[in-house]
């Protein structure tokens, strides 16, 4: 992007076009040539944030159909929430003048599956895997208070919660979200197909998913 910003709405629509196609297998792969990378050799102007889990079946360019300079990306395994993660979503938000925050997150994830089977099982994890698992327990745990039982509504709940995180935390975030200023939604992507669905949106009013 340039100096002509595209508002949250266009954004969430250009991301999800460019998700439809790779899912027609017929992307463009717009941003990925040499002219590109000289054009943002100076500064970057993504034009939104992407927080998402760290799969490596989960690289957001491919999905999403973008190339150089389109997304500021944070990953994290699970995408859990840390200091670290609120700091470079607001550097997104308030220096690079991202719009939107797209948490993403996708089915058969290890990170939600190894906090399940911790809870249910008692399993535990050494180093600081168990850090991740600590920091997924309180979506697992509101999942199994609703009674969910499939892994797609604990998928979606967990994307639900952290979005909410990312809210509750960042007060910066917040503001921006409350002033109309920008949005954050929660993606769920499905791996054997390759769709992103919206489970959870805050700032824009689009319809959303009840579960993956």
């Amino acid at each position: 992007m340039t100096d002509d910003r595209m508002n949250v709405q266009e954004t969430l629509a250009t991301l999800l076009a460019g998700n439809e196609r790779f899912v027609a297998g017929a992307p463009e792969h717009p941003n990925q040539d040499a002219a590109r990378r000289t054009e943002i050799a100076p500064a970057q102007t993504p034009f939104a944030v992407l927080f998402g889990c760290s799969d490596s079946r989960l690289a957001a360019e491919i999905i999403f159909d973008r190339g150089l300079g389109d997304l500021f990306v944070v990953r994290t395994a699970g995408h859990v929430v840390g200091t670290e993660v609120l700091g470079s979503i607001e550097y997104g938000v308030s220096v690079l003048g991202c719009p939107l925050v797209v948490v993403l997150g996708h089915d058969a994830c290890g990170a939600v599956a190894a906090t399940r089977a911790a809870v249910e099982d008692g399993a535990t994890a050494g180093g600081f895997v168990r850090d991740v698992i600590e920091r997924v327990t309180p979506s697992v745990l509101a999942a199994r208070a609703a009674g969910h039982t499939e892994d797609g509504d604990f998928i979606a709940e967990h994307i639900r919660h952290t979005v909410d995180l990312l809210l509750d935390r960042s007060r910066l975030l917040a503001d921006r979200v409350a002033a109309g200023e920008a949005a954050v939604v929660g993606l769920a992507y499905r791996l054997a197909d390759g769709t992103a669905q919206l489970v959870t949106a805050r700032g824009l009013d689009v319809p959303t998913a009840t579960a993956m």
